[in-house]
């Protein structure tokens, strides 16, 4: 359901007032595997805050963590169960990879659990005020249209 992403509002009987219960998308980086076995209105609602940077629950608006992060998987869309991301809404997504299948090498390796880190082991490298300096340090970049014209 889309609130299990964007969180919920609930009656508190204690104060007599709602109190609004925030969801997952309210990190700096929120991962969401296969994206496309969700229903249309969950990705609609995952898509919006993406676009919109704010999250709408019972016509409050709440702004998300900057920065903010969405990293999403999908299955192959012929796979039984999924609900294709309409065009409309893909281009809120920056880049889109295709991994394809692991070499065999490879995929020993992760069957061995090789590559496997606890998140708490993992140094930080960038925590979120460094990330959005360089985030407006990289809108200051000026490129001559020599350069456009290259990159098209």
């Amino acid at each position: 359901m889309p609130s299990d992403i964007t969180g919920v509002t609930i009656f508190d009987e204690r104060t007599q007032e709602f109190e609004f219960h925030p969801g997952p998308v309210f990190a700096n980086f929120v991962m969401v595997d296969e994206i496309n076995t969700t229903s249309p209105r969950t990705q609609s609602a995952l898509l919006e805050v993406m676009q919109e940077g704010r999250v709408t629950v019972d016509g409050k608006a709440h702004p998300v963590p900057d920065p903010f992060l969405v990293v999403a998987t999908q299955n192959p869309a012929d796979l039984e169960g999924t609900f294709p991301l309409p065009e409309a809404q893909l281009d809120r997504f920056l880049m889109r990879l295709s991994l394809g299948y692991p070499g065999e090498e490879a995929e020993l390796s992760l069957m061995r659990g090789a590559s496997m880190a606890a998140p708490e082991d993992l140094a930080c490298v960038l925590d979120g005020a460094e990330m959005s300096r360089l985030a407006a340090a990289a809108d200051r970049i000026i490129f001559a249209d020599p350069v456009y014209q290259y990159v098209l």
